[in-house]
């Protein structure tokens, strides 16, 4: 049996992190072009936006199981177990594609804001929400029905990443703002703002249900926030350039352009600190997690060698999945 290392801060003795590491490799091939990912546990499902169309792949086995066609510019994708359906977020096109997850048809299509980027349902009130890069505002759709509440929603600045409390709340980065905003899914109005500075830019977020904190992600710092309070409780410093960041095991994980991921953990209360860097690929950017298997995804494909610190052109034909694991 190996020994376990145990860690002790102020007095309090805290088992040290888990180690994670590179577990495979997913190929998928095609075009070198994508944005997030979305990971369905329950069904062990892993949506991949590639472009002008989005890969689904079977976690068990991680093998390609569908396709989904003609998602110009997907971004990003929403799964509403509850109602079997799912969606993604076209930003070429400006509107959504809904599917069957079950059988993966193409059900209809939504019209949005101007360049659909983050998409997410929220459950209590079984709406789907996008966040529209390009024309500053959201679109807030009834799941249920199909239909378009609110075409346009302002929200005062370009939103990025977006999670659910599962209370009916919805928290936004805000990345030319770097704010953080909080919206009311029932009333469909923003009911608090704060500065997240000095995170500059955030894109990636992710929600700690059990402590509620939020993580945000900039260019080489991580943003830990309260929502309740407003405050920025603690930042830290992390890898060049992420886009996307996801949770396991209470640990953040900060997908960096640079080639490797940020590990983030609570050290001690409310002090939080890199606990490992985990070599991933060089532009590897977006994350998402299965945290009942304790994996982590990171869409990327191979690049030639690097120069300056930036990777290589692209090489044809690789695209795929990082996969990190225990």
């Amino acid at each position: 049996m190996k020994p376990v290392l145990i860690l002790a801060f102020a007095g309090v003795a805290m088992a040290a992190p888990p180690t994670y590491k590179v577990v495979g490799n997913i190929k998928i091939g095609g075009a070198n072009r994508t944005d997030y990912t979305y990971c369905d546990s329950v069904n062990h499902r892993l949506y991949v936006s590639h472009g002008t169309q989005t890969e689904v792949i079977d976690t068990n086995t991680d093998k390609l199981v569908g396709t989904i066609p003609d998602t110009q510019g997907v971004h990003g994708i929403a799964i509403a177990n509850d109602l079997g359906k799912g969606y993604t977020s076209n930003g070429t096109t400006n509107n959504v594609t809904v599917f069957d997850i079950a059988t993966l048809k193409v059900t209809g299509k939504l019209n949005t804001g101007q360049n659909p980027d983050a998409i997410i349902y929220e459950p209590t009130t079984h709406r789907v929400f996008t966040f529209n890069g390009k024309s500053n505002d959201f679109t807030m759709i009834d799941a249920k029905t199909g239909t378009v509440i609110s075409a346009s929603v302002a929200v005062g600045g370009k939103p990025e990443f977006a999670v659910v409390d599962g209370k009916g709340h919805i928290f936004v980065n805000i990345e030319n703002k770097n704010e953080v905003i909080e919206i009311n899914a029932q009333e469909g109005l923003i009911m608090k703002r704060y500065s997240i500075a000095p995170c500059d830019g955030p894109s990636g977020l992710a929600l700690d249900l059990a402590k509620m904190r939020l993580f945000s992600v900039c260019d080489k710092v991580m943003a830990v926030s309260d929502p309740a309070t407003g405050k920025v409780i603690a930042t830290v410093a992390i890898g060049a350039d992420p886009d996307g960041v996801a949770l396991d095991d209470g640990y953040a994980f900060s997908a960096n352009r640079d080639g490797a991921a940020s590990m983030v953990g609570e050290t001690s209360p409310g002090k939080y600190t890199v606990v490992a860097t985990i070599p991933t690929k060089m532009g590897a950017k977006t994350i998402s997690a299965d945290q009942k298997a304790h994996k982590l995804y990171l869409p990327a494909w191979d690049t030639g060698p690097a120069k300056d610190g930036k990777a290589g052109p692209p090489v044809d034909g690789t695209f795929g999945i990082v996969v990190l694991g225990r």
